[in-house]
């Protein structure tokens, strides 16, 4: 089984397939993952698949995420999603959203239904021609033992072809907070992440939640994770995450490319895209990406508020950059991403502070095997 090294998570109303144009711009390495796609939306708009699941051939690696709970309906959603030819199909049990995991009863409280979980992979795994994969938390309000993240992972894996979990170290609190909070005041639990490598040697786990930049990407990978899967900061500050990737864990030659060169080459996708669906996807939708790529650098405050004024009236993503891109200095511009940031941040040791090689014992937890 191929375990990506590193990967860019799922985000609901950001990983589209425009984000992932550009990401592929400046990694070539990194997995990509669509957002969560609904198995009932795909099956209902079966008519206008491309709409849903249409996307370059240049992303690859990239992986289709589902999420549902109606067997048939992820049955049909798989066979149809097939087609298109994704390297792989995770399935979301790690969504906190009240939409999700409240009155849709799936995502995150899957995790409480393992039974369910292992019939949604087989049903995935007989429908597709590629690996299928989890991303689960670490547990779901009081269900957080280390001892009931073990029988979810047990039962899943025993019971299905699953043998890939990316596991999000924070448990769930679905008490009403949001889905931002949800990423926040759980804390991060790094210890059963690692635990689970040392109790599952057959089965392979990519580590998410809280991984901020290459430097702890390339800690984890030291501290044994076979995967880490980096979130919001791979979207908000795109060129400096993503850009290191491929030479700082992958081993490439570092990247000569420049801002300016992503840019003309994203302008030329994204104008041959606008409106491709009646008025859909504006200037807007199409832009979006893009406002994180000048992080941190000089003029990135001044042209977001260019950008937010040519938004009102810019009816092409070419007649956008032009006005909007002369407040960014050239050798912002013209610069590649540079050598990656020295030094190694042990981010287990930094955020939990108990796992002494080669892995912590979970004290008073009876390990399930």
């Amino acid at each position: 089984m191929v375990v990506a090294v590193v990967s860019v998570a799922p985000m609901m109303e950001w990983t589209d397939t425009h984000y992932r144009t550009l990401a592929r711009l400046i990694t070539k390495h990194a997995w990509l993952y669509t957002e969560m796609l609904a198995a009932e939306t795909i099956v209902y708009q079966k008519d206008n698949l491309d709409r849903f699941l249409a996307y370059s051939p240049e992303e690859h690696p990239v992986v289709l995420q589902l999420g549902g709970n109606n067997l048939e309906n992820l049955a049909k959603a798989t066979e149809l999603a097939n087609a298109y030819g994704y390297d792989e199909i995770n399935f979301n049990c790690g969504c906190p959203s009240p939409k999700v995991a409240g009155h849709g009863c799936f995502g995150v409280r899957l995790m409480l239904d393992p039974k369910f979980v292992a019939e949604a992979m087989s049903v995935i795994a007989a429908n597709s021609d590629v690996p299928v994969s989890v991303k689960c938390r670490i547990g779901v309000d009081n269900h957080d033992s280390y001892n009931e993240l073990c029988d979810f992972i047990y039962k899943v894996s025993s019971q299905s072809p699953t043998r890939h979990f990316i596991i999000h170290s924070r448990k769930a609190l679905l008490n009403g907070i949001s889905p931002a909070d949800n990423r926040r005041i759980p804390p991060l639990k790094y210890e059963y992440y690692y635990a689970l490598l040392r109790d599952f040697p057959d089965l392979r786990f990519t580590i998410n939640g809280g991984i901020n930049g290459i430097n702890e990407v390339n800690a984890a990978l030291k501290a044994g994770a076979h995967g880490v899967m980096v979130g919001r900061a791979a979207y908000n500050n795109t060129w400096n995450t993503l850009g290191h990737v491929d030479s700082a864990v992958y081993g490439a030659p570092q990247s000569n490319v420049t801002r300016r060169q992503v840019l003309e080459k994203y302008q030329v996708y994204a104008d041959s895209v606008v409106r491709k669906y009646g008025d859909r996807p504006s200037v807007r939708e199409v832009v979006k990406p893009l406002l994180s790529l000048f992080h941190s650098a000089p003029g990135n405050g001044l042209w977001k508020r260019k950008a937010d004024a040519a938004l009102l009236h810019c009816k092409t993503v070419k007649s956008f950059c032009e006005e909007s891109l002369v407040v960014i200095p050239d050798f912002v511009l013209d610069s590649t991403v540079g050598a990656a940031p020295s030094g190694c941040v042990d981010t287990f040791a930094k955020l939990s502070n108990s796992l002494p090689p080669p892995y912590a014992t979970i004290q008073d937890e009876a390990l399930c095997a």
